[in-house]
């Protein structure tokens, strides 16, 4: 009963919208101090600066304490990587900046927590969720764009060394050429230089910018995209909201009525069966 009377309004301040956007504000206000010290300012307003961080500093540690303690007795508040991530960047803050052997550390940590918006705000952990989960498909298609920018590195450094070997010289150089290309910077002074010895040299370039700029790049923000929509699917069930979670309750409640024919149609079958048999 003490646990639960504890848990319940640990679970509101948690929950509640000003609480978390007074966490917000406090970690953009952290982030402007770190901007703030990088110029020359007055020692006095300095000193007030490091008071002001120390007070951020122990107002993130009781709202890591609030949120393990919402948890519950359990070490679940450690089984999602986002409070691990906040409660390391908490614990290393707690560290001494001043004569320590591992300021630079400290100070580094201070400029990452920033970082803690994405923890705080669902809509950012949704976008990192996504693109963390999409980093192995889109290798896929980064090893295929490679293996094309080879092919038309080799295939340039045969044909175009001799007109400007700076650009074409070796395989490297012109695949550093073909990332020129394919970012469009001045791409065409490039085309236009190689359409001089060899005129039907544009449809070398339009070809791997059609490749690479169009159908890879298209490919990429699909996967991408793919993993959003799952990643507000996943955050839609997980709170209960949205149009999956309620055809999830509708699935749920059809289980439900079937389960309760079927039940209902065995004992029917059963009482007929009895009335047979008298």
């Amino acid at each position: 009963m003490q646990a639960s009377s504890i848990i319940k309004p640990l679970n509101r301040l948690n929950n509640n919208k000003f609480f978390q956007i007074i966490i917000v504000t406090v970690i953009i206000i952290s982030a402007l101090m770190i901007g703030v010290k990088t110029y020359d300012i007055d020692p006095s307003y300095l000193q007030f600066l490091t008071w002001v961080d120390i007070a951020i500093t122990y107002l993130f540690l009781f709202e890591i304490i609030v949120r393990f303690l919402a948890e519950g007795p359990s070490l679940s508040f450690f089984k999602k990587g986002w409070n691990v991530f906040d409660t390391l960047i908490v614990g290393i803050s707690l560290i001494p900046i001043d004569d320590s052997e591992v300021v630079l550390l400290a100070r580094l940590v201070r400029i990452f927590r920033v970082l803690r918006l994405i923890s705080i705000i669902p809509e950012l952990r949704i976008l990192i969720s996504a693109l963390l989960k999409a980093l192995p498909p889109m290798g896929y298609v980064l090893l295929l764009m490679f293996i094309i920018f080879y092919i038309y590195a080799a295939v340039g450094s045969l044909l175009f060394d001799k007109i400007n070997p700076t650009l074409w010289g070796d395989i490297s150089v012109s695949m550093l050429t073909l990332f020129r290309v394919v970012t469009f910077e001045d791409w065409t002074d490039v085309m236009y230089e190689t359409m001089e010895t060899y005129p039907l040299s544009w449809i070398f370039y339009l070809t791997f910018i059609f490749l690479n700029a169009f159908v890879f790049l298209n490919m990429m923000i699909g996967i991408v995209i793919e993993r959003m929509q799952s990643e507000h699917e996943a955050y839609n069930l997980e709170n209960d909201i949205g149009e999956v979670a309620e055809l999830k309750h509708v699935r749920e409640d059809t289980r439900a009525i079937l389960a309760r024919l079927e039940s209902l149609e065995k004992q029917l079958t059963a009482n007929n069966k009895s009335a047979r048999q008298t």
